[in-house]
């Protein structure tokens, strides 16, 4: 079967002439970000990255693999012989031949026509062209938007002018004229000012005896290129003209022809040119196509310098991209190419005084030093001079300075001058700074092999783990591959296994000449001692990024100074800020810091410092606590709270979630560091603060250790009202891990303890803890009970909060024992408390529980509202268990009201995080409603395997109530398929699991199944 992707026009899957839907814009973003990369692996990142630009919802990678998923299900449908998305650690690959998608078989039909060409067989160039055309099928991409959707139809366009272009050159050569005309006439309108276009459909409509309009072309072409540009026309489109009036054949004027070549009509002067060698290129290409474009426009009548700074750490690869930017506009700028050092980051110099670089300046255009003044205000009006008339390129290399640039700046000129600096340069008359970043992963390995050559086999897995540990800083990845070179013997893997070795890697990144540590250095010594202070303490900091408070407690500075400074160290480009007050260094930079702490042997003060970073956010998250989750029983273990100036953003309970997630790496950070470094008591207090984070965040799982510790501390330290909310965190750990024996252990000796304690608000919580797993363990009774004694206690003491926990909690177990008018009474009750108080992740609870009873009574469109209102709460939260779980529920509606694919694709969204948060509960419940769907869809195979993995997590975990329904589907489905005795079997025990945990309208649901199962098996 005949099998293609198409991306010229609309993008779409084709087999055998039939379209398969795809659904949604960003699952044919999905698919078009794979097929472009047809064979090869993509990161996960760079899929993110097309399809949502730099705005990803908050859980990208979920979404992401919602539409792969689908994508997938288009591919099967397909047939037997399409292709398949594979997937690697945190990467896809779509495994298909690149010639079975068309754009990718059309830019390789191109490529081999203009190889062909030019060696001669000029035949077969054009059969490869007539197949790319065939291809073409419109606009690439087509209703797609984003900068990657741009970019490849940029980079088409360019192809496809290219194939034009090579087409209308076969023609020419073999004196087809007028053929030519017809392909090069519409280029030509699209690209007015593309003088190459313009020579070639001048020389074609002279040979087709169309000479006047050739000469108008000729003229109207200069004209714009003077207007749009600011540039004169080349000598290309002067030679054609000259050819033509000279009556010179149409065949001699072609490029290589014989045509006599026109002097240059401009002055003899001295033309400077003193770049450096420019280097085989790889990556930056949005970087030049920017800089390129701003330096080629206005040019020749504009009355302002244009100046572009080029600034960024060092080791960024600012020099070299400025070269690389000359040596490409050479044609540009005939009256030269100036580049001026001016010692910014030179160790062994000193920078260049404005008078000294004019001097250096005006000797380059040819000026003695007898011509010189020796005065600033001299030199910048003789500089200005000279520079009146030239249309040069000036590199300002290393700039200290705008005061050290300003001066050097030619007045009313068509010269362009590129600055580059390890500073940001503000004050500078019509610049336009251009901050550059790391490299890519795969431009900064695209780097490391071209510096490497084609003679040295490198490892692609060893390449990209060599520029990840370069942290893609371009300077660091050719010192690596200087290395490589300088051994024969190594391989990458050897390198790699070096680069590996010690603590930090900084010290392997070195060669003959050069040295990471030298570069940094000097950014280093332009800091004055504040600015070097802050900047080690930076340095100690664990987490990728971090707010200017946490860099106040690691120096003792107030948080207006750490701002102050931290601004500075952005306009050294020693830090980053990749959102707003929040700092980021890179990974080298980061190891360069703390080099510096150890050289000064100051390791009480880092111990102290640390304890400081510590204190901060432990105090920090225990008063972001308090507000965001007050329903926590909690002790005042953290006493006073003198980080409060330092955290002004933690104001309400909204705010207090915002920095909880926004610290979320960091707190987890410092309870690592608490575990390995600080003391028991420590640990104990820090773990507790942090409980309802990790709850809620789904990390509480990875601190049980710590919880643990906690526990036998309190235990050991005769606290026993420390021990007992010890044993509530540990008890949410084991109910989110369906551990439901070992959590209602820890809840009754928690509430043992409360009693002997007679504290009876520690008590309601401890019923509360113990209700959750004695439901989800099928103990209805029991926990009916003591929920209703302690909404008894909590009515008496007015707590409105705990008394809404409680109610919602207990329609739940209403819900379960049949009695839908209590479930609904209690879930609208607590739904008003908890809306009064403010308490949104409540009032998420109390929604999605009514909407399960709407579900439950066959109100589908009333449950379907209620979820989405729900799921709009549970967007502002963000926990990803919540929203894992709303989508769970709601796709069993939509499986209700008849939407199967809609349904499924939810399920393959939440499970994933289901099982990431180890819910094991809840993913035993959507992997029984997944069948469910597969059932109603008919997919028969695929609702057993679902139904059948559904059971054995349910068993896995004694979930009684869960093992029930899917026992009940699990039957069902077998009667579909033929089963009927497995089916009668399983059914009946469900009814006997419900019969015993007291579930009235399980067993009913039961009972009702076998009856007409055995009446149809008798009939």
């Amino acid at each position: 079967m005949k099998f293609e992707i198409r991306l010229s026009g609309s993008v779409e899957l084709r087999a055998a002439g039939r379209r398969s839907d795809l659904g949604s814009t960003k699952t044919r973003v999905a698919l078009a970000a794979l097929a472009w990369d047809a064979g090869r692996t993509v990161s996960v990142d760079t899929l993110i990255h097309r399809i949502w630009d730099d705005h990803p919802p908050a859980k990208a990678r979920e979404a992401l693999h919602a539409h792969i998923s689908r994508i997938r299900r288009s591919l099967r449908t397909a047939g037997g012989n399409a292709p398949t998305i594979v997937s690697r650690a945190n990467s896809y690959s779509l495994d298909v031949d690149p010639n079975r998608v068309d754009l990718r078989c059309y830019a390789n039909c191109v490529e081999r026509a203009r190889s062909l060409r030019d060696s001669g067989d000029e035949q077969s160039a054009l059969d490869l062209l007539d197949r790319a055309e065939s291809l073409w099928r419109g606009e690439p991409l087509a209703g797609i938007t984003g900068s990657w959707a741009e970019h490849v139809r940029v980079g088409i366009g360019e192809t496809s002018l290219a194939a034009t272009m090579t087409r209308a050159e076969i023609l020419l050569s073999r004196d087809k004229f007028s053929d030519a005309v017809h392909v090069l006439l519409p280029l030509v309108e699209a690209h007015p000012v593309d003088e190459a276009l313009a020579e070639r459909l001048a020389i074609a409509l002279y040979g087709s005896n169309r000479t006047a309009e050739a000469t108008r072309l000729l003229q109207r072409t200069r004209q714009r290129v003077v207007r749009d540009i600011g540039l004169d026309a080349g000598r290309g489109l002067h030679r054609v003209h000259q050819g033509i009036l000279a009556g010179t054949s149409a065949a001699a004027l072609l490029p290589g022809g014989k045509a006599e070549e026109r002097a240059s009509a401009r002055p003899e002067h001295r033309v400077p040119d003193n770049l450096p060698r420019d280097v085989p290129w790889a990556g930056r290409r949005d970087e030049l196509q920017r800089l390129s474009s701003a330096l080629c426009e206005g040019q020749g009548t504009s009355d302002v310098v244009t100046v572009e700074a080029i600034h960024g750490m060092g080791g960024i690869g600012k020099t070299a991209l400025a070269v690389h930017l000359a040596h490409r506009l050479r044609d540009r700028f005939p009256d030269g190419r100036v580049f001026l050092h001016l010692g910014g980051c030179s160790a062994h110099r000193t920078a260049l005084t404005p008078v000294r670089a004019l001097t250096e300046l005006l000797r380059l255009l040819g000026m003695t030093s007898k011509e010189l003044p020796g005065e600033l205000d001299e030199l910048v009006a003789l500089w200005r001079s000279a520079a009146r008339h030239r249309r040069m390129l000036v590199i300002l290399d290393d700039a200290t300075s705008s005061d050290q640039i300003r001066p050097l700046l030619p007045g009313a000129s068509p010269t362009a001058v590129v600055v580059t600096s390890r500073r940001r340069l503000p004050g500078l008359p019509g610049v336009r700074p251009v901050s550059l970043d790391v490299l890519p992963t795969r431009e900064a390995a695209a780097l490391f092999s071209q510096r490497l050559g084609r003679g040295r086999d490198a490892d692609p897995s060893d390449v990209s783990e060599i520029v990840r540990i370069c942290g893609h800083l371009p300077l660091a990845v050719e010192i690596a591959a200087s290395r490589l070179l300088a051994r024969a013997s190594w391989t990458t893997s050897d390198l790699l296994r070096q680069l590996g070795g010690g603590s930090g890697h900084l010290a392997q990144l070195h060669d003959v000449d050069r040295t990471l540590t030298r570069v940094f250095e000097v950014s280093y010594h332009a800091l004055n001692a504040e600015q070097q202070l802050v900047f080690r303490c930076m340095g100690l900091h664990k987490g990728v990024e971090f707010g200017p408070g946490a860099i106040a407690a690691l120096t003792g500075f107030s948080l207006e100074t750490v701002e102050r400074i931290s601004e500075e160290l952005l306009l050294h480009c020693l830090v980053s800020e990749p959102v707003p007050h929040r700092f980021a260094m890179h990974d080298l930079l980061r190891d360069y810091s703390r080099s510096l702490v150890e050289v000064d042997g100051i390791e009480g003060d880092v111990r102290q410092a640390m304890q400081r970073l510590v204190d901060y956010y432990i105090k920090a998250a225990d008063r972001a606590d308090r507000l965001a989750y007050p329903f926590r029983s909690r002790a005042d273990l953290v006493v006073g709270d003198p980080t409060a100036s330092l955290c002004p953003e933690i104001v309400d309970a909204q705010s207090a979630e915002r920095w909880l997630i926004t610290e979320s790496a960091n707190l987890l950070d410092t309870l690592n560091w608490l575990a390995n470094h600080g003391s028991d008591h420590q640990l104990a207090i820090s773990v507790h603060v942090l409980a309802g984070f990790l709850d809620m965040e789904g990390h509480l799982a990875a601190a049980e250790p710590s919880l643990r510790r906690a526990a036998a501390h309190w235990d050991a330290a005769g606290d026993r009202a420390a021990r007992a909310r010890s044993l509530l965190d540990l008890c949410a750990v084991y109910t989110h891990g369906s551990r439901y024996e070992e959590a209602i252990s820890a809840a009754r000796e928690a509430l043992d303890l409360a009693r002997s304690l007679q504290d009876r608000e520690l008590e309601s919580e401890c019923v509360h803890q113990l209700s959750i797993s004695l439901w989800q363990t099928g103990q209805y009774a029991l926990a009916k009970s003591l929920l209703m004694d302690s909404l008894d206690f909590l009515m008496q003491i007015d707590d409105s909060l705990r008394g809404a926990r409680c109610r919602n909690l207990l329609g739940i177990i209403h819900l379960h024992l049949g009695e839908s008018e209590e479930a609904l009474t209690c879930f609208d009750s607590a739904l008003v408390d908890f809306t009064s108080i403010g308490d949104e992740r409540g009032k998420y609870s109390a929604l999605n529980n009514r909407a399960e009873l709407h579900r439950r009574a066959g109100r589908l469109g009333d449950a379907e509202v209620a979820y989405r209102r729900a799921m709009g709460v549970a967007d502002s939260l963000g926990n990803p268990r919540d929203k894992a779980t709303l989508q769970m529920n709601l796709a069993s509606v939509m499986d209700g009201l008849g939407r199967t694919d809609e349904a499924l694709s939810l399920y393959d969204m939440a499970l994933p995080v289901l099982r990431s948060v180890g819910d094991r509960r809840a993913e035993a419940i959507a992997l029984t409603r997944m069948g469910r769907a597969y059932r109603a869809a008919g997919r028969m195979e695929e609702a057993l395997r679902q139904h059948a993995a559904a059971l054995g997590v349910a068993r896995a975990i004694h979930a009684v109530g869960e093992e029930i329904d899917v026992l009940y589907d699990l039957a069902l489905t077998e009667l579909d398929m033929g089963h009927t005795s497995q089916a009668v079997a399983h059914m009946n025990e469900s009814r006997v699991a419900s019969k015993a945990v007291n579930a009235p309208s399980e067993e009913a649901r039961a009972v009702k199944a076998l009856t007409r199962m055995r009446r149809e098996g008798a009939a």
